[in-house]
């Protein structure tokens, strides 16, 4: 392994910090997601341009109805022809009612082909982001909390797709009213255009600088959430030891405080989105009676004709609708683009671990020899004390190795070293001879299996929960290692036996069950390499002597590393490996270690006399 600098600063997510991304730009990196439904999103498209056309023809329509439809004979043949001529009464009602059924079908149309393109698109931005979570290391969690990932997978996400599946198409089709209805507002009347045009100028500049705070204020916003869905999930997960201290009270105090924060940040972004809105409608309103008023006056002065005047404000409503339309999206579009950053951060997370340039499988993997040559290693979150310092160690395949020490140090932290979930700053760990940093992680990690001393269980029953650790197994394979570890003896005193569901966490199991539970998946994994982190910890002495035949039963053949304090369940071991400070200080038989009256013998002392 290369070495590295051990006093550089660490390496984590920016959750907070501003994204280099700048205004919508973010929201375009969405489009590899929409890229491969192009055919949907360009169907949308032209449903949405033959809706927002029919629409346009709507006052075009209106007024051939006021100047064709109500006038005499002799008065339509002395006007002008109209969208479609003169026709009789119904018939130009006639022609309104198939407009508005065609417009009604592009509508729905549309909805349903842009919702499913939200829909899909943001379930598989969803997807890719859960995808890029799960191959970080442990370092990746050390300094992001899993409550501010699961914000960002549904509420972030969530708001991309209202986005992507409702607003952009709702404010597409504001901006193609808003352009065509301002085409034939210049084409009805070119007077009463320009100085709707002039007016409407002036209220750009508003639009765009409290459009800049709506989008600061929703990423703030959505920041404050994140923070209040991370509290929540941390204490959740620690319900027996908050209810144990008493502490309901100050843990409910604690979220509330939060939960306020987020609705007084939240409650900026709606009052300045509330001012944008109410800005924007009294201007583009003020704007219509207004240049309503000039047309009023053509028309009594005889200049313009009464239904040139309605289409005129048929076409000046439907620009205002768009207006205020467009605002709403654009709020939402910024509460978007400050999601999209944040999702962003996540995709683009740097993996600290990664998978080595033609990478190799593990050779000869039943018979697996271990060495530790020199190894130095630091933790990002603790760069000034070595967790490991120049360890060094052969391990012969088959054999069983204790480690004992004191808490911190450095077992654990062997076992992570092997598995790849942190990196050595210096040094190589060997398996077979093979550096385990040219093996494939699926490759390095599938030949072992680990004991860790909290057991999970997942939300599964105690049939999946075993098989876990061999999905292709056959029931009598997950029942036959559930045998040897101990696990048969209770599964069939639960409720429905192996199909019954454990709960959340196994909370319906106690904590010796659940450490039998991972011992059997562990056992059935069948890897040639085993690591037992306090593998009997939770287990009572009966329980201990039992899973310990079991136990001994899976290392057979197997290059074993247990972790232990409890010296007792170390006897049999080939070689105890004695730690302390991040370094070996003693190897040797239980028997040899006594006689060298160092750590280990104090140890002994104190537990075994």
């Amino acid at each position: 392994m290369q070495a590295t600098d051990t006093n550089a600063p660490k390496s984590e997510l920016p959750l907070n910090s501003k994204s280099p991304v700048k205004k919508l730009s973010s929201l375009g990196n969405l489009w590899p997601f929409l890229y491969p439904y192009r055919s949907r999103v360009f169907l949308a498209f032209i449903l949405l341009c033959l809706g927002s056309a029919t629409l346009l023809l709507v006052p075009l329509a209106f007024r051939d109805l006021i100047d064709f439809g109500f006038v005499t004979k002799a008065a339509s043949a002395t006007s002008h022809k109209g969208l479609i001529g003169a026709l009789s009464l119904n018939g130009h009602f006639l022609v309104m009612f198939a407009l508005a059924i065609f417009w009604a079908l592009m509508i729905a149309s549309r909805y349903y082909t842009v919702s499913w393109v939200g829909e899909r698109a943001t379930a598989d931005l969803r997807s890719a982001v859960y995808a890029r979570v799960m191959t970080q290391s442990p370092q990746f969690f050390e300094t992001t909390q899993t409550g501010e990932v699961l914000s960002r997978l549904t509420g972030d996400t969530t708001l991309i797709q209202t986005v992507v599946g409702s607003s952009i198409s709702m404010g597409l089709r504001s901006l193609f009213q808003f352009t065509g209805g301002m085409v034939m507002l210049a084409v009805t009347n070119l007077y009463l255009f320009s100085l709707n045009i002039g007016l409407m100028l002036l209220l750009i500049l508003p639009i765009i600088i409290i459009g800049r705070s709506v989008k600061k204020l929703s990423r703030e916003s959505q920041d404050r959430i994140a923070d209040s869905s991370a509290m929540a999930g941390e204490i959740l997960n620690a319900m027996p030891t908050v209810q144990s201290y008493t502490q309901e009270q100050r843990e409910i105090a604690r979220f509330s405080k939060s939960a306020d924060i987020s609705f007084t940040t939240a409650l900026k972004r709606v009052r300045v989105r509330a001012m944008l809105t109410m800005l924007m409608v009294t201007a583009v309103l003020g704007t219509i009676i207004f240049v309503l008023w000039i047309g009023a006056r053509q028309v009594s002065a005889g200049t313009m004709t009464g239904g040139e005047l309605a289409s005129f404000v048929l076409y000046a409503m439907m620009v205002a609708g768009a207006v205020g339309t467009m605002a709403e999206v654009w709020g939402d579009v910024m509460r978007a683009a400050g999601a999209t950053e944040r999702l962003l951060e996540l995709l683009h997370a740097e993996v600290s671990i990664k998978e080595p340039v033609n990478a190799q499988s593990l050779i000869n993997p039943s018979n697996a020899a271990i060495e530790f040559k020199n190894v130095v290693f630091y933790y990002p979150s603790r760069p000034q004390i070595a967790a490991l310092d120049n360890v060094s160690l052969s391990i012969a395949a088959g054999e069983t190795i204790a480690l004992v020490g004191p808490s911190g140090a450095g077992k654990t932290t062997l076992f992570q070293c092997l598995l790849r979930f942190y990196e050595a700053n210096s040094g190589q760990i060997t398996i077979n001879g093979q550096n385990i940093d040219t093996l494939s992680l699926n490759s390095l990690r599938s030949n072992i299996a680990i004991v860790p001393q909290d057991a999970v269980i997942f939300s599964a029953n105690a049939l999946e929960n075993i098989r876990y650790g061999k999905p292709e197994a056959t029931d009598d394979e997950v029942i036959a290692a559930a045998k040897a570890a101990q696990v048969d003896e209770f599964v069939h005193k639960l409720p429905d036996g192996y199909q019954t569901f454990l709960g959340e966490r196994g909370t319906r199991l106690s904590g010796g069950q659940r450490q039998r539970i991972a011992i059997a998946r562990a056992i059935l994994k069948d890897a040639p390499i085993l690591l037992l982190d306090e593998a009997t910890s939770a287990l009572d002495a009966e329980s201990e002597i039992l899973v310990q035949q079991g136990l001994n039963a899976a290392m057979q053949g197997r290059t074993t590393l247990m972790i232990a304090h409890r010296l007792s369940t170390v006897q049999k071991a080939n070689r105890i490996i004695v730690l302390e400070n991040g370094r070996i200080v003693e190897i040797g038989s239980p028997a040899q270690l006594r006689e060298q009256g160092g750590l280990y013998a104090r140890l002994a002392a104190l537990q075994l006399a």
